[in-house]
């Protein structure tokens, strides 16, 4: 293949970003995948994330079948196994990242402009045949929406593939309850590629040039040349205030055909906005796929190459594949064992059974009657929990698709997180837990709400997913009872014969009870949540959450959690 280093592609306000092309040798016209974003696209992936690399290559060798990994780039396309099917791969160094200088402003307006007019560019080019699809995981399809909503008019297909599209309920704040993921997130993978480290960043291997540019800036310049997110993200609770102004999908706003690909494990980053983007892209073809492991993983299967293949073969190519006939769902459904794959076409599924559950404190149940007599059971507001249990299946038990609990709470604070996990237990006690997407050990789903942040938006509301405004906080009276709706994020697990559902509601971060040493990200440990966490002191004062939460079950306060029960095929 062809390779153009550092191709300069100039923005509006005339600051120059610059791309890596990797296209076919032969002359020609070809379609075009394009990422954007700020991981420094002269970083390999075996230097970068070198664990991650290893495992994937060493669990699934096809990775590096016709590719010798020295371009493969993390979260991208690997053009040795792009070009070779007749595809341009372009990475852009997004603004102020690796070689293109400017500021960082994650999932700002700027960079959906930008990413917008990069688009237009390459369509533009000799070898372009006008069409371009945009290809990545995580940051790299958080921005596809972003960008598909501006309507560049050379866009022709995007796959986001496990990127959120709401900012602040997939990513900032779940529930209203800041996620300091970002916060660890952003010194080490987007800061240490700042455009302006010089000689004192790391240099691409394949070109021996500096990957964040030759400049050698002052610490205090390459603070100025970046946005400082934590102070961002710490100030701004609502969804109203200023920081969240433009970095929101306007996803009613996207035409173009959508596979929007997801992940069952993705709790807290890489799920909802997958099923949201879904659901509310405004584009007339669109798809949904749902998988799980970790969440690069599918991205560079087979399985996964496959699919985005059929897809950008048809809309960038006009191949007649048979993708138009495509169902418009394809989930890998979780066995305890295996995935299964199967088709369907609407979400949720039609033939869902909704099913109650109700809480009893008394018993720490979880049954389908209500119980007739009033209990409670309290916790600790700031680290405690409690747990209610389903009686074993009778039989295999498929639960697919959203969930959502009502429970009536007082708390002797003014305030109370809620952390609401969904598990699995074998019939020997062991908890079931799962590869989840950037977490070895995670339950099968979860879901937060602040209670302050209990209005809910009707419009947007349905009974098996509340959708809260966040547009004001409405603090508690202390020992009153109040009902809250809380959002519980989609899950797939076939429970077999004799194992049981457990809810836990607690006040802090769920952390499964498997013995250490734990795997480290960021330096904290992975403990059942990541490092997807809702831990900093200044969002969760004393002042304002310590204090006791309460549960009310039974008699007029029907506490219950409502399960998307799929029936057994006929």
């Amino acid at each position: 293949m062809q390779i153009d280093w550092d191709v300069e592609i100039t923005m509006d306000d005339g600051v120059v970003l610059r791309a890596d092309v990797y296209r076919p040798d032969e002359a020609g016209r070809y379609p075009a995948l394009m990422s954007y974003g700020p991981y420094g696209k002269g970083l390999s992936f075996a230097e970068g994330y070198p664990a991650q690399w290893q495992s994937l290559t060493t669990e699934h060798p096809e990775i590096l079948r016709g590719s010798s990994g020295k371009y493969a780039n993390w979260e991208t396309a690997d053009p040795e196994r792009w070009v070779p099917f007749g595809y341009v791969c372009i990475r852009v160094d997004s603004r102020g990242a690796g070689r293109s200088p400017g500021v960082i402003d994650c999932f700002s307006p700027r960079e959906a402009q930008d990413f917008h007019d990069c688009i237009e560019w390459a369509a533009q080019q000799a070898w372009s045949n006008g069409k371009i699809g945009l290809a990545g995981v995580s940051y790299y399809g958080a921005t596809q929406w972003l960008a598909a909503a501006r309507r560049p008019p050379h866009l022709a297909a995007i796959c986001p593939f496990e990127g959120f599209s709401d900012y602040y309920r997939d990513a900032c704040r779940h529930g209203g309850i800041l996620n300091t993921f970002m916060l660890s997130w952003y010194p080490k993978q987007v800061e240490n590629v700042q455009n302006g480290l010089g000689s004192r960043g790391r240099v691409n291997a394949n070109t021996g040039v500096p990957i964040s540019g030759p400049a050698e800036l002052s610490d205090e310049a390459l603070r100025a040349n970046r946005v400082d997110i934590s102070t961002a993200q710490l100030n701004a609770e609502l969804i109203t205030d200023r920081y969240f102004e433009g970095r929101r999908a306007d996803l009613a706003a996207i035409e173009v055909p959508v596979l929007s690909c997801g992940n069952w494990g993705g709790h807290g980053l890489h799920l909802r906005g997958n099923v949201q983007g879904f659901l509310q892209a405004g584009s007339k073809q669109k798809w949904l796929e749902l998988h799980g492991r970790e969440h690069w993983t599918e991205f560079y299967t087979d399985y996964g190459v496959a699919l985005q293949k059929r897809f950008f073969d048809h809309f960038l190519k006009g191949e007649d594949n048979g993708w138009d006939r495509q169902p418009p769902i394809t989930m890998q459904v979780r066995h305890v064992d295996r995935f299964q794959e199967r088709h369907e076409h609407e979400w949720p599924l039609a033939r869902t059974a909704w099913t109650p559950m109700y809480l009893d404190a008394a018993d720490h149940g979880l049954r389908p009657q209500p119980a007739a007599t009033a209990s409670q059971l309290a916790f600790d507001g700031l680290a405690g929990k409690a747990s209610f249990s389903t009686a074993p299946f009778e039989q295999d038990t498929e639960v697919t698709g959203p969930l959502a609990a009502t429970l009536w709470i007082s708390s002797t604070a003014a305030d109370a997180d809620l952390f609401l996990t969904v598990r699995a237990f074998a019939p020997d006690g062991s908890e079931h837990l799962i590869v989840g997407a950037v977490e070895p050990n995670a339950p099968l789903a979860q879901g937060w709400l602040r209670a302050s942040h209990r209005k809910l938006d009707p419009q947007a509301s349905t009974p098996y997913q509340p959708v809260h405004s966040h547009q004001e906080v409405q603090l508690l009276e202390p020992n009153q009872v109040y009902a809250l709706e809380v959002e519980i994020w989609p899950m797939c697990f076939v429970f077999p014969k004799g194992y049981r559902l457990v809810l836990t509601v607690g006040g802090s971060d769920f952390e499964h009870d498997l013995p250490g040493p734990y795997p480290q990200i960021y330096g904290k440990s992975m403990r059942g949540s990541s490092v997807l966490l809702h831990d900093h002191p200044e969002d969760r004062t004393a002042e304002r959450f310590a204090g006791q939460t309460t549960v009310h079950t039974g008699g007029k306060y029907a506490s219950f959690l409502l399960l998307p029960v799929i029936p057994p095929a006929c």
